[in-house]
């Protein structure tokens, strides 16, 4: 027989495991600070991706055709559309909790950094991106998309 307080503690210890499932989960679409575009996190084999899905500006206002990965510094990339670019490069759980570590790709320098994400709340996620091991970074805060 289930006493009627340990079935309250039961209870309260599920709701608290899925509401700490769901503010620990980073995948789905993010906007970037500024709104500049949309990321989609998403698992890909044993870490965290992101790809960028959609740009406020999606065209090149010189050329008015769509923007590339023009910084990229292989010569062969650069023609790619910057929408479908992978910016967050495997990221792993790095044994703190909401946080996973990996690399971020900036393709306005076509540089990639040492990076880290961190998931703040169910909402507001951190970007970081770092050189000299840590010691300089810049950070972004991203927003769920509704």
């Amino acid at each position: 027989m289930i006493l009627p307080r340990a079935g309250a503690i039961a209870a309260a210890m599920l709701l608290a495991s899925i509401d700490g499932s769901l503010a620990g989960d980073p995948t789905g679409t993010w906007i970037t600070e500024g709104g500049q575009a949309k990321v989609r996190i998403a698992a890909c084999s044993n870490a965290l991706c992101g790809t960028i899905v959609a740009l406020q500006e999606p065209n090149d206002r010189e050329t008015g055709r769509p923007k590339t990965d023009k910084n990229n510094p292989d010569v062969a990339r650069r023609g790619r559309p910057i929408i479908g670019v992978e910016i967050v490069l495997g990221m792993k759980p790095n044994g703190t909790t909401n946080k996973w570590t990996g690399q971020v790709y900036n393709a306005e320098d076509g540089r990639i950094y040492t990076g880290a994400l961190t998931l703040q709340d169910a909402n507001t996620l951190k970007l970081e991106g770092c050189i000299l091991g840590g010691i300089i970074c810049k950070a972004q805060t991203w927003n769920r998309a509704s």
